[in-house]
């Protein structure tokens, strides 16, 4: 990390924090040789417990429910040299479960058998121990572990990692509820060796690219025994990685729907000096080279060309995917004067991009200063550029571009602003690789304003009530929750300041809807693509300055603010069940009154999430 970006997250911190928090920080960093992480405040972890951590009464409530359906649980451990200490709270925390319908299977792989772990895992009936004799490595212990289970559902769990006493229940519940399920997996934190709980991890529901970035699943995670089955259990090829493996095969056989995410902390990842939950920690890499190698082999089984690289962090990882064959390209930008601001976007589209079989189509909008047609007239001289003029009056940009579509003819369409510059050469390829998979519609980008803070990182429905950037003012280099923004994920929207489409999916959804003139047109169109059943890809490793609005102008008038009032109604009024629902590449626990992930200080409703 460079002295500019480092300057910018103190700059950050400064605005967010104050000057006395910031002087304190950077003594702290000093003091501990270490940049400044990703500390923006999220919100408080300790604030969320009271209202929403189940304590002693809750539990014993649970413990009188009758389920109708009342499914064994086979937790699955896998043992090599497992502290006392960290066994004996693992062993006591599946003991305290609220539901009672579970077996413990232990295969230890350990040199020597620990005779004092006997009394531990001899506390209750349900405690299944087999000493191994030899290490068969953590894929072929957790194998082993596999051949004890007689359950209905398999739960994965580390040997040093602990249970919150109600996880089991709310699986039970969510098997219940959803009885066609097949895989289940909920949020977690991390503790460390002093029970300090800390680094909350609210996850999304099932994304296919977030999940080829990062095994964002994890643990805790329950497969029904015939799942299990038909995987076949772990392999030895992937060890350090092998979860992961698992993982992908199983979102190869398994339909989105029978994939269900328990928003709730089921699970306490424990840090210590050997787990790849420690921070900045290099004692499992070998686990992050076998990520690549299992996202790799998931790749090549499902019959896509890409190649797999580590990620801007560690434990994330990148895929590109090759464009196949040369489809054409269609840029198309809507324009009114500011010849300026154009130029700067034009020069840097035909200076850097790379990918050559493309159009320029500048959809011209009533523009009045000669020296816009003027710089018009110099650009068509370029044969990858045209001109057509807009016929109607006024600004609404949903007609626009649907205009500028039925003017072009690439098989691809790109919808971008005006008051962009390019910043990735290679941009169109790392677009179209997304695109052209037949379950996309649609591949967004991240953008910058001008001071290299981030302007948008995708968009996260509901939030501030209707729709809003994730990661605003973020600077360049620096980290949000979990590094997400710089992470290829699954998302409900992007803006259309820059979206690649297919265009059979503008026919498939009807194009963009002209209703919405100015705001909330590019979620609208993104949520339509998404009722069709196509993904929507937020992919950073593309990225744009972007000068934001700056051609239109800000919501400033009588009349602009009563035609933004209204495209608010219109769009909760077509969408009010999916805001209700809450955006499922989001968080129930998450706020949506911040761009930046800030934990819920309030009681949660999760019953919509039952």
């Amino acid at each position: 990390m460079d002295i500019k970006n480092i300057t910018n997250q103190v700059k950050f911190y400064l605005k967010k924090y104050g000057l006395f928090k910031t002087i304190k920080k950077c003594f702290v960093v000093v003091k501990n040789k270490e940049y400044i992480k990703h500390e923006y405040p999220y919100g408080s972890y300790i604030d969320w417990f009271k209202p929403n951590e189940l304590f002693d009464k809750q539990v014993a409530e649970q413990r009188k429910h009758k389920f109708k359906n009342n499914p064994k649980i086979s937790i699955v451990v896998p043992m090599y040299n497992t502290p006392k200490n960290f066994f004996e709270e693992l062993v006591d925390s599946c003991i305290r479960q609220s539901y009672t319908n579970w077996e413990l299977c232990l295969a230890d792989g350990s040199p020597e058998e620990n005779k004092e772990l006997r009394k531990i895992y001899s506390k209750d009936k349900r405690i299944k121990y087999k000493f191994l004799g030899k290490n068969e490595g953590i894929s072929g212990n957790t194998n082993e572990a596999l051949k004890m289970v007689t359950g209905d559902y398999i739960a994965l769990l580390d040997h040093d990692d602990l249970l919150s006493d109600y996880a089991l229940y709310f699986v039970v519940e969510c098997i219940n509820n959803h009885p066609d399920v097949e895989f289940m997996y909920s949020d977690e934190d991390k503790i460390n060796e002093k029970g300090d709980r800390y680094d909350a991890y609210f996850k999304p529901d099932f994304a296919p690219d977030t999940l080829r970035c990062q095994n964002y699943i994890c643990h805790f995670s329950i497969f029904k025994k015939e799942l299990m089955d038909k995987l076949e259990g772990f392999r030895s090829k992937y060890d350090g990685a092998q979860d992961y493996d698992i993982f992908l095969r199983m979102s190869e056989i398994t339909e989105p729907s029978k994939i269900r995410h328990i928003p709730r902390i089921l699970y306490h990842w424990r840090v210590h000096s050997e787990s790849t939950a420690k921070l900045d920690s290099n004692a499992k890499n070998y686990a992050f080279d076998n990520g690549v190698v299992a996202i790799q082999d998931h790749i090549n089984r499902l019959g896509l060309k890409g190649k797999v690289t580590p990620g801007e962090v560690g434990g994330t990882y990148r895929t590109d995917y090759e464009v196949i064959g040369n489809p054409k390209v269609s840029i198309i930008i809507p324009n009114k004067d500011g010849k300026d601001i154009l130029e700067v976007c034009i020069k840097s589209l035909l200076e850097k991009t790379t990918y050559t079989n493309y159009e320029i189509v500048i959809v011209e909008n009533n523009s009045t200063s000669k020296e816009i047609f003027k710089y018009y007239t110099e650009l068509e001289k370029n044969e990858k550029i045209k001109v057509v003029k807009y016929p109607e009056t006024g600004f609404n940009y949903p007609a626009i571009i649907n205009y500028g579509v039925r003017n072009s003819d690439g098989e691809y369409v790109v919808q971008l602003n005006n008051d962009t510059e390019l910043i990735t050469p290679n941009w169109l390829e790392l677009m179209l690789g997304f695109c052209q998979r037949k379950d996309v519609g649609g591949v967004g980008v991240k953008l910058y304003y001008p001071d290299n803070t981030i302007q948008h990182a995708g968009i996260i429905v509901g939030l501030g009530g209707v729709a809003g950037h994730r990661f605003k003012e973020v600077p360049k280099g620096g980290h949000g929750y979990f590094a997400k923004e710089s992470m290829i994920e699954d998302l409900s929207a992007v803006t259309a300041a820059c979206i690649m489409n297919p265009r059979s999916v503008y026919e498939e959804v009807g194009y963009m809807d002209e209703g919405f003139a100015v705001a909330f047109n590019d979620v609208d169109f993104c949520l339509k693509i998404r009722e069709k059943g196509y993904l929507i890809v937020y992919n950073p490793f593309v990225e744009f300055k972007h000068y934001e609005s700056k051609s239109r102008g800000t919501e400033n008038t009588p009349e602009k603010i009563k035609r933004f009032q209204g495209e608010i109604a219109r769009f909760k009024e077509r969408w009010q069940d999916f805001l209700d629902e809450g955006d499922p590449y989001y968080n129930i626990n998450l706020s949506l009154d911040t761009e930046q992930y800030h934990i819920k200080a309030i009681e949660v409703d999760y019953s919509k999430n039952n």
